[in-house]
């Protein structure tokens, strides 16, 4: 995934983790500044549901505004493959999309989680 934040927040006028922070505040989200600065600097790795519920909120945006899926390169029988993250609704013409299982140890795979 790819993180926008800074992208969305320069469409508010926004170039410093201090202004966002203000921002933030503006919609009751009072995170501390080293964690507004965390989320500027860095791509997060986990961000809670109601933290990107505020984010959006402050910011006037939507959720595919602030992340956008990229390709990602899978080894596949020895050669490399691109698959893109399915956008929401989206379905191949071989039916609806499926995330694919990992092999895990020994060999075997999961089955599919029921639809």
């Amino acid at each position: 995934m790819k993180w926008n934040l800074r992208w969305v927040a320069a469409r508010r006028d926004i170039w410093r983790p201090t202004q966002l922070q203000a921002a933030f505040a503006e919609v009751g989200f009072t995170p501390s500044l080293s964690k507004v600065a965390a989320l500027w600097s860095n791509k997060p790795i986990t961000v809670r549901l109601d933290d990107l519920d505020m984010i959006c909120t402050a910011l006037d945006c939507t959720v595919a505004d602030l992340m956008e899926a990229e390709p990602v390169a899978l080894v596949d029988g020895g050669r490399e493959t691109e698959r893109r993250a399915a956008a929401s609704g989206e379905a191949g013409s071989s039916g609806p999309i499926r995330p694919i299982p990992k092999p895990g140890s020994g060999g075997r795979r999961r089955s599919m989680p029921p639809n």
